[in-house]
């Protein structure tokens, strides 16, 4: 499966596309839609797969190339662009050893998305399953699902990382007798404004919110939302608005919408979803939540029933009404990603080392099938960035 770089396109398909990008310039001129959008894949390593692989997604028609290895790296469980484009970050979920728990920066190479390692630091706790960054780039945020703990990590001027400047240990249980006998920070976000941190606790059924100041992490008041005892919360999504947020709880597969506001950093709990169909009584958990770029629909994975549950969105009040289970064509969808443009959805299947790209309607939300199934090992996050050129 893996290949490098220039087999990807070859020398005459690398011209076209890392032609330059004009989308100000005459209509002739190639834009960066029409190039595509590179798409990166994180992965469990293990004999099946090396580290980080990449994609090129084309806009018009939905075709993906054939992934190759951008990077090597071990358990980059968990991807982050910065916002300037120019680095990507990921995590080493490593549980035990010298070096359990780390985040290890990148270079992105514009001309051909192969990524160059900068730097690594420790995460501050085993098995970190997420990061992400504030709007202006200056700090990384990772959740350590094995330690129960979420930290702060500044972004210096070449992108590498500095030491932690903020960590935070969780305490507490909740009533699930194997996976919430202590704390699991499951993710970590930001408002678009990078005033409030959410951290969803699966070990403590509770979002925690905290006031992210100068690096520092500050337990907001109030300091969490509560889901329902035993739901389990991993992933969060804001809505575009800002006046909704969703949580899917992977225990037991339902999402938990919020009102929220903006401007006090509250969540107000309106609704409780099952990700599944009436009569399902197999074994499932739920793994990626997203809000579509419209704001009209989400999406939901779960692992077990091995389907995404795509809902509409009410927009006055951000209720979710089903709309469909689709199949993910593959076994343990652990992650999927949408295209910023919000034409195609690409679901990573873990189990089943593979990544199938569907088509999203733009009326209804639901999705389908394009026919297109790639092989990744372990595949665990889908993440797009722009097609750049020199």
């Amino acid at each position: 499966m893996t290949m490098n770089l220039s087999m990807l396109f070859g020398a005459a398909g690398l011209s076209l596309v890392l032609g330059a990008d004009l989308t100000a310039a005459p209509a002739r001129a190639p834009s960066t839609a029409a190039k595509g959008r590179r798409v990166y894949f994180g992965t469990y390593t293990g004999p099946v797969s090396e580290g980080i692989y990449m994609s090129r997604l084309e806009l018009g028609t939905g075709k993906l190339t054939e992934p190759v290895l951008a990077a090597k790296a071990v358990n980059p469980s968990f991807l982050a662009p910065h916002p300037h484009r120019e680095f990507l970050y990921a995590v080493g979920e490593v549980w035990s050893g010298p070096k359990k728990g780390t985040v290890t920066a990148f270079r992105i190479e514009a001309s051909t998305g192969a990524l160059t390692e900068l730097n690594q630091q420790p995460s501050g706790g085993a098995g970190p399953c997420h990061l992400s960054l504030d709007r202006t780039g200056k700090h990384l945020m990772v959740a350590n699902y094995g330690g129960g703990s979420i930290a702060v990590l500044p972004v210096l001027e070449d992108g590498s990382l500095g030491e932690a400047t903020a960590f935070v240990q969780h305490t507490g249980s909740s009533i699930h007798p194997q996976r919430q006998k202590e704390p699991h920070a499951h993710g970590i976000y930001t408002d678009a404004a990078a005033r409030f941190v959410f951290v969803p606790d699966l070990g403590l059924d509770k979002v925690m919110i905290y006031r992210l100041e100068a690096g520092k992490l500050i337990a907001h008041d109030p300091p969490f939302a509560r889901v329902r005892p035993g739901a389990g919360p991993r992933h969060f999504a804001l809505h575009p608005s800002e006046r909704f947020a969703y949580v899917i709880n992977e225990l037991d597969s339902t999402v938990t919408g919020f009102r929220y506001d903006a401007q006090r950093g509250v969540l107000q709990g309106m609704q409780s979803v099952s990700t599944l169909p009436k009569g399902f009584d197999g074994k499932n958990t739920t793994a990626e939540i997203e809000v579509h770029p419209t704001g009209k629909f989400l999406y939901g994975s779960n692992r077990g029933h091995d389907s995404l549950a795509v809902y509409s969105m009410t927009p006055e009040t951000g209720m979710l009404t089903l709309v469909e289970h689709e199949p993910t064509l593959g076994k343990t969808p652990r992650g999927f990603g949408i295209d910023p443009a919000g034409r195609w959805l690409v679901a990573a299947n873990q189990q089943s080392d593979t990544v199938v790209v569907f088509r999203i309607d733009p009326q209804t939300g639901a999705l389908e099938p394009t026919g297109q199934t790639l092989k990744v090992g372990a595949p665990v996050c889908v993440m797009f960035l722009p097609w750049t050129g020199p």
